[in-house]
């Protein structure tokens, strides 16, 4: 008897935890959420946890080598895959990492350490925020640094953020060929 109810308590801990994961996995966040009346950010904490990975790839650069790690809000990759386009009210938020190496049994091995700084975008197609000059050409753009991990810091998404992105313009702004999981499967 005592075998018959753990094992029921293990069958129902097992389908709450199913449950648990299958309304998160299905929830779609909604980054407006994070957006003051005036389309100031702020970060979500929990991004690592509730956000869907897209992708990660490496900036070989001689001031410092960098990794990028992408994330999304639940439900992006597969609406892009399904549209070509990302959702309004989607976030991305790239942490850019410095890197560490050192000679494995694999070989020159490279990882990530000590983030940099975090690059997040909300896609925007309403021009929600026409007055604010990090709302525009369809997304709102921001940028949190190390040292004040809480505070937004960019000024002008022209000046701060879009230059980088010009090559990327075809894509929505967005360097996809990073993110394997925008692709069909």
């Amino acid at each position: 008897m005592g075998f018959r109810i753990s094992m029921l308590f293990l069958t129902v801990a097992v389908l709450a935890g199913y449950q648990s994961a299958s309304a998160q996995a299905n929830h779609k966040f909604n980054g407006y959420d994070l957006v003051d009346k005036t389309g100031n950010i702020r970060k979500p904490a929990d991004y690592r946890d509730l956000y869907q990975l897209l992708g990660t790839y490496t900036v070989l650069d001689p001031k410092g080598d960098q990794i990028h790690v992408t994330y999304a809000t639940p439900g992006t990759a597969e609406y892009y895959r399904k549209t070509g386009k990302f959702p309004d009210g989607a976030v991305l938020i790239k942490e850019v990492f410095g890197t560490d190496h050192a000679q494995l049994t694999t070989g020159d091995s490279h990882w990530a350490s000590g983030t940099k700084v975090w690059f997040v975008k909300i896609k925007d197609e309403k021009n929600r925020f026409p007055q604010n000059p990090l709302w525009g050409d369809g997304w709102g753009w921001f940028l949190f640094k190390a040292d004040a991990p809480d505070k937004q810091v960019a000024t002008d998404y022209k000046k701060d953020c879009l230059t980088c992105h010009v090559p990327a313009k075809s894509t929505d702004w967005t360097y996809v060929q990073g993110f394997p999981v925008l692709k069909s499967k």
